[in-house]
């Protein structure tokens, strides 16, 4: 029996179930992850930018694949483009519950402001992309999307080279003593634990994700195709949701542990990955170069996509950002500019 045969009801109560379980594996994954970090002599923003990062995308890549065997560009392009917004403002929900300071005065180094810069060129360049249109290089396969995809192995290699250098001093940072490390979450027990286990642990809730991460895409497409709404916008809105919240857990998860730095790379470096999954993406797509299908509400996205990742690039190379109402400034803006897309997208469609 097909999804879409399921009533409503039961598809929100699947959909609701399915949150639950990412919700839960997320947070346990969040803390596995410091943990290891720790014992392993990884950083935090390497943990967040390579394991969480690739963990949390692991439903949005079963979902873009599905969806693009299915022949569905638009909700492949809004998926992946409304997600790279829905997953930055992750970073606002973040400042506004958990961070005392704003979350942008936080990181020592200045990686996270590159990885943000070359995710702004990348976005540039697949905005140029969908105006001008690709062409196929090699079975079907367009080259803008080969060359995005190849540009993850580049960004990494460059901010692993960058991580060595010493080349910024950030000053009026605040105190350690602010972040309250380990207050809400921070679990004991996890000394008496095994690295081995903590791995085999961290497997399961990246197991547990990933299966509940689809139920949660799964339903929301059903619901998509329930509703009256186009496939651009539930892609942008409530399929991104779905497939944001791995990251929405983790992420609140690895801030409420004071692994601020690991919260921000988690983001960043799931956009990162949005933009790798684009070849996929093409190559399970059969009607020519996918990024060709970009539609208004797709390049639409993307341009906000830009400005919310630019804001956050002003929020960490000013560092004390302004705050308001324990927030900053830059997250105020980031949230607007996100619900502000949300609401001209469903009156445009």
């Amino acid at each position: 029996m097909s999804l879409n045969e399921f009533p409503l009801a039961q598809l929100a109560a699947i959909f609701v179930i399915s949150a639950v379980f990412v919700w839960l594996a997320g947070t346990r994954l969040a803390i596995f992850g410091d943990e290891l970090s720790e014992r392993l002599s990884l950083s935090r923003e390497f943990i967040g930018l390579i394991f969480l990062a690739t963990v949390t995308e692991l439903p949005e890549i079963v979902t873009t694949l599905t969806a693009a065997q299915a022949g569905n560009a638009a909700l492949v392009l809004g998926n992946l483009f409304g997600g790279i917004t829905m997953n930055t403002a992750i970073l606002a929900v973040v400042d506004f519950f958990v961070v005392r300071n704003a979350l942008t005065s936080w990181p020592r180094k200045p990686n996270h402001a590159l990885l943000a810069v070359l995710l702004i060129v990348l976005l540039a360049l697949l905005f140029s992309i969908t105006f001008l249109g690709d062409f196929a290089l090699v079975l079907n396969i367009g080259l803008g999307a080969i060359c995005l995809s190849a540009a993850y192995p580049i960004v990494i290699a460059m901010l692993r080279k960058f991580d060595g250098k010493a080349s910024w001093a950030p000053i009026d940072l605040p105190e350690e003593s602010e972040q309250e490390v380990g207050l809400l979450l921070r679990d004991n027990h996890l000394d008496k634990t095994s690295t081995r286990s903590l791995i085999v642990q961290s497997a399961a809730a990246s197991l547990i994700i990933l299966v509940a991460g689809v139920a949660l895409a799964m339903t929301a497409d059903a619901i998509a195709e329930a509703s009256a709404l186009g496939s651009s916008f539930i892609g942008i809105s409530l399929l991104a949701a779905a497939t944001s919240l791995p990251e929405l857990s983790t992420t609140l998860a690895a801030a409420r542990i004071g692994a601020y730095t690991m919260a921000i790379s988690n983001v960043f470096g799931s956009n990162l990955i949005m933009l790798a999954l684009i070849l996929p993406a093409d190559m399970a797509y059969r009607d020519g170069p996918i990024l060709s299908q970009a539609d208004s509400v797709a390049q639409f996205s993307i341009a906000v996509g830009i400005m919310v990742t630019a804001i956050y690039v002003a929020g960490i190379l000013i560092r004390r950002t302004p705050s308001w109402f324990g927030a900053g400034l830059d997250s105020w803006l980031v949230m607007s500019v996100y619900v502000g897309m949300l609401v001209s997208l469903y009156f445009v469609q």
